[in-house]
């Protein structure tokens, strides 16, 4: 079954980074935020079941968007994909509901470990 994706971050390379990293996944991308405000009206309407989620954006950051996505879409598996290399956050985001955390820049290689983990793929 085909699963829905929301990917959020600020920089439009990442965005494009992700997706084209994705491809070869059952994955259809519902839609693109480059902030934590986009990202909830996003995860209201289309109700995705795959976020990636970038920890440092304006309007709102990616913990308190974490927990908006986790209020209105309790079943959402997020992926944290951020530049901050501060191990405390990656905490509080895997406490507050996000299900993987990884740091940019990412490879292609590192991506496809993630989902394939994150989608439970390969036989895991």
């Amino acid at each position: 079954m085909t699963k829905r994706l929301l990917i959020v971050d600020d920089s439009s390379i990442m965005r494009r980074t992700i997706e084209k990293n994705l491809e070869t996944y059952d994955l259809e991308i519902i839609g693109q935020a480059a902030n934590g405000m986009e990202a909830l009206e996003l995860v209201e309407k289309e109700k995705p079941d795959v976020v990636t989620l970038d920890i440092t954006m304006p309007e709102m950051d990616g913990i308190e968007c974490l927990e908006g996505i986790m209020k209105i879409h309790p079943t959402a598996k997020v992926m944290i994909i951020t530049a901050l290399s501060d191990k405390l956050t990656g905490l509080q985001a895997l406490d507050k509901g996000a299900r993987g955390f990884m740091y940019k820049p990412v490879s292609a290689e590192d991506l496809a470990r993630s989902f394939d983990k994150l989608l439970k793929r390969n036989g895991e």
